[in-house]
């Protein structure tokens, strides 16, 4: 009596286990778990790739500098040379700026040609 208790025992708790394990997979294999799976691989190679291509600026950065200071140094050049300043372009023309009235681009000094007035 007790092998037989005990071998439909042991049945009853390999067929529950099979079953969760079945169930874990097929849920595992459901498009939207296959979707959330592919985001989340996605986002961690987008990390490590972030990080090593910032590790990669940095080298590369830091190399420019001291090669940079090497070729200063061999070439015998001021390490801060004094730069002109940089110039500025308006974004949008001023004409009342004395050099758009001293050198007029319209004819007639006026700035704008209007027909009715040519007539």
């Amino acid at each position: 009596m007790f092998r037989r208790t005990f071998w439909f025992t042991t049945g009853v708790a390999t067929g529950v286990w099979a079953t969760t394990k079945v169930n874990r997979k097929l849920r595992q294999l459901t498009p939207e778990s296959l979707a959330a799976a592919a985001a989340n691989k996605a986002i961690e190679t987008g990390h490590r790739l972030k990080d090593r291509a910032v590790g990669f600026a940095l080298d590369v950065r830091d190399n420019m500098a001291r090669r940079e200071a090497e070729l200063q140094d061999a070439l015998g050049l001021d390490a801060d040379p004094e730069l002109a300043p940089p110039r500025r372009l308006a974004a949008i023309e001023n004409r009342n700026d004395p050099r758009y009235i001293d050198t007029p681009k319209y004819p007639y000094n006026k700035p704008y040609n209007n027909r009715n007035e040519d007539h």
